[in-house]
């Protein structure tokens, strides 16, 4: 033991290292070098290798383990006093009481016991907490899975003012039920309220009694189909359409990724051809008409069923055209954007180190400046009515699966912890939409067209008490390095953006307050979303005066004695 070395340990976040080594007789320093060596390998226990702990969390909880730490508000009645309360259709001076987690009382000058917390939101907005349509959590994709769980992503959304979310379900081995029970599972630690929306990659008979139980059964009221990723996820024009039939019997919002995925795969074989290999190759091989195609392709195959027709992640002008026009027509077709193609454009894909271009590759990908413009415009005229994230988060050693084929790099952005802040930044600070307007497409439609409406999306007696405190005058900055993900990377990094969420309350609790996330895993609850929402509402009529304009089957006679 004379010559004992020892490697004294340097700790941070997020990083461990070791100095030169030294040596010595001591005792003391054997000891210490032997609890160094212990809590090294308590630290390289935790299953993330980005970071060992998420900054903000209360009694700095470690990704590979869960807090039993309570919100700051351990009443179960709280006062939100004398905010302007905004509603999609109204704001007003008003203070909100809640109690048990839900919303009692909307009015002027609410007068309450001392058993009650009271929250000063004077000269900030009151208003319901965002829903997420569109996320991707413990998602299995591209032979990884994406780093956010339902736990690190909902943590993220619940510092960003997002309440609920609803994730999509991919079936396992084609299997919806087998998928719902995996998905049931990976949910199970849910710090806040999430829905599912259910994938269909195969069609046959079981898939259809299946789409049955989910709608019946298991609360599910949407089921989305994929007309790109050939080979895996692609459906054909044949099993679109069956599906839509089913979708449209069961009252259920059918969904589409659009983008043409044959001509993906042959735009990403002209790019290897041609020697292009980098991330600016995603883009290159799935232009804006591939994605304006599939979009006017389903959008005239749900006319022809008659079934109202949503759009995810509607990322080029070319979609949204395609949407406005049959808007026009009378259809019921839905165009959501994501944050990422109202906020960002295609050049950052260029950049020449591999690590920071391939963070922005992205389905459909992030396009051209201009396209933004569009997007931001379509969006503050109601051609498209909500925006959500496509938050599908994978960090940068996941990317650089593809570092030598971008058709190999995991898809995915993140944005459930920004969305909140870059809309009000971009649309309302900008003067683009009212504050109303805001509460609408981050909120209140979601609410509406998957029919929990008005349980969430509204600041109502009987609501559930899902509120954020925005304060305009405050700002804040996006970045890996205090973003709740836990992604490395950021691709709003470095944004500095007008408008704060400063409190999130999630069932009536206070999750995020004074800069401090506190959450409970398990306290989250699955939210059962029932069928034939308001956009069914005239379906029936429609079909009625279809068949009566056929002026068919004609009787006719032979003329043969």
């Amino acid at each position: 033991m004379a010559d004992l070395k020892i490697l004294p340990i340097s700790l941070s976040w997020r990083k461990i290292s070791f100095t030169r080594p030294i040596s010595s007789n001591s005792r003391t320093l054997q000891f210490i070098y032997i609890f160094s060596l212990l809590f090294l390998l308590r630290v390289l226990h935790f299953p993330s290798s980005e970071s060992n702990q998420i900054p903000g969390f209360c009694g700095g909880v470690g990704y590979g383990e869960y807090s039993e730490c309570r919100s700051s508000s351990s009443s179960s009645k709280l006062l939100i006093k004398g905010g302007i309360v905004v509603n999609a259709h109204h704001q007003e001076l008003a203070d909100v009481y809640v109690e048990d987690g839900i919303i009692v009382s909307v009015q002027p000058n609410i007068k309450v016991g001392d058993d009650v917390t009271v929250l000063d939101a004077t000269g900030k907005y009151v208003m319901p907490g965002g829903i997420d349509p569109h996320t991707h959590l413990a998602m299995e994709f591209m032979g990884t899975e994406t780093i956010d769980d339902f736990f690190s992503g909902q943590a993220a959304a619940l510092a960003g003012g997002t309440t609920m979310h609803i994730d999509f379900i991919i079936p396992v081995n084609g299997s919806l039920s087998a998928g719902f029970e995996a998905y049931k599972k990976k949910a199970k630690n849910s710090c806040m309220d999430y829905g599912f929306h259910m994938a269909i990659t195969r069609w046959d008979e079981v898939v259809a009694r299946d789409m049955e139980i989910m709608v019946k059964e298991k609360g599910i009221n949407s089921f989305k189909f994929f007309l790109a990723y050939k080979g895996s996820l692609m459906i054909n024009d044949e099993l679109l359409l069956q599906a839509f039939k089913k979708c449209k019997s069961l009252g259920a919002l059918a969904m589409v990724h659009a983008e043409n995925g044959d001509g993906v795969a042959e735009g990403q074989k002209r790019m290897i051809e041609l020697g292009i290999t980098g991330p600016e190759g995603h883009a290159l091989s799935r232009p804006p008409v591939l994605e304006g195609e599939a979009t006017s392709r389903a959008i005239r195959l749900a006319g022809f069923v008659n079934t109202p027709l949503y759009i995810v992640h509607v990322m080029s002008s070319d979609a949204m055209e395609e949407i406005a026009k049959a808007q026009k027509l009378g259809q019921k077709v839905i165009g959501e954007p994501v944050v990422s193609g109202l906020v960002l454009d295609d050049s950052r894909l260029w950049h020449p180190d591999f690590t920071t271009a391939a963070k922005y590759v992205m389905s459909p990908p992030i396009r051209k400046l201009g396209h933004d413009k569009a997007l931001q415009a379509a969006l503050s005229t109601g051609v498209l009515q909500l925006v959500g994230t496509d938050h599908c988060t994978f960090n940068s050693t996941q990317k650089a699966l593809g570092i030598d084929d971008f058709r190999k790099i995991p898809n995915g952005v993140n944005g459930i912890e920004e969305r909140m802040h870059l809309v009000w930044d971009l649309m309302v600070e900008s003067g683009r939409i009212s504050v109303t307007d805001y509460v609408r497409i981050t909120s209140t439609e979601c609410a509406r067209m998957f029919n929990i409406y008005p349980k969430k999306g509204a600041i109502l007696p009987g609501s559930d008490a899902d509120i954020i405190i925005l304060n305009p005058n405050s700002s804040v900055e996006m970045s890996a390095r205090s973003h709740h993900s836990r992604t490395d990377t950021n691709v709003y990094e470095g944004m500095r953006v007008k408008g704060k969420v400063e409190v999130t309350i999630a069932g009536g609790r206070v999750v995020w307050e004074n800069d401090e996330l506190k959450v409970v895993p398990g306290s989250g609850r699955y939210i059962e979303m029932a069928p034939f929402s308001y956009l069914f509402s005239g379906i029936d009529k429609a079909d009625a005066t279809y068949l009566s304009s056929l002026n068919a089957p004609v009787q006719r006679f032979s003329n043969e004695a």
